[in-house]
């Protein structure tokens, strides 16, 4: 289920936490400085920037969200910028290097998603990807579900279809290695995501649990968000400077071709 409803100027300003990973991610890539590089699920574009910085070889973003590529080609024009689809990529033997951040739970075909980057990859290329991973955002989960089941909600929630991907470590082994990739390493790694603030945290339920917000009349989004909050700060107390924590549980996963 995929609905390009990205309100990508508040994803850019409220993602902190996404873009604090990414960035600790990409310094991990041991680069040479002269790979080619796909960013795959681009968003606003910052962290394919940061990769466009690191290597003299061409670097492409991708993202499914048009509304998301028309930003990050105002930001960063000098970059190649596409819309395509994670699942049905159509390069062929093109990148040293495949990277994704906090994207891939949005997409439940990762046989398409893996077939494809396999594809996409020239022999000996490597794959980074850290997404949301099995037990992601379970309190946050439990309580936008105890929230929605409510006398109030419950009834505009009878077609809600869960969005989002989260796979184990040993369910994503399997999927590489059917995927004929090597030198496969997943593991599950527990996360703080830190809001500076309960508006900040307010933007970002926004902003990145849209498919629930969605559901409800236009009219009702901003009080369940506002029940929602209240509840969960309830739940999970703000820290002595105010700020929202929030417990992730990201995949990281690094691979070869063949």
């Amino acid at each position: 289920m995929y609905h390009d409803k990205w309100n990508a100027k508040a994803y850019a300003k409220y993602s902190k936490g996404q873009q604090k990973w990414a960035k600790e991610l990409i310094q991990t890539l041991d680069l040479c400085g002269d790979e080619d590089i796909l960013d795959l699920g681009c968003a606003d574009g910052k962290i394919t920037a940061k990769l466009f910085e690191m290597t003299s070889g061409k670097v492409i973003g991708i993202d499914k969200s048009e509304s998301m590529i028309r930003l990050a080609r105002e930001k960063f024009p000098q970059i190649s910028f596409q819309v395509a689809d994670a699942a049905h990529l159509a390069f062929d033997k093109t990148f040293d290097v495949v990277f994704s951040n906090a994207m891939l739970h949005w997409v439940h075909d990762h046989i398409g998603v893996l077939e494809g980057i396999y594809k996409a990859l020239k022999p000996k290329g490597r794959i980074l990807l850290q997404f949301g991973g099995y037990g992601n955002a379970k309190k946050i989960l439990h309580i936008m579900n105890e929230v929605k089941l409510q006398r109030r909600y419950k009834r505009y929630f009878e077609n809600f279809e869960f969005p989002y991907f989260f796979p184990s470590d040993k369910q994503y082994e399997t999927l590489l290695k059917d995927a004929g990739f090597d030198d496969i390493f997943v593991a599950l790694v527990p996360k703080d995501m830190v809001h500076d603030s309960v508006e900040a945290f307010k933007w970002w339920i926004r902003t990145t649990w849209f498919p629930y917000i969605d559901m409800l009349p236009e009219e009702m989004r901003e009080e369940f968000i506002e029940r929602f909050t209240e509840r969960y700060l309830d739940v999970v107390a703000p820290d002595s400077d105010a700020r929202v924590h929030v417990d992730m549980v990201r995949i990281e996963v690094r691979a070869t071709r063949s």
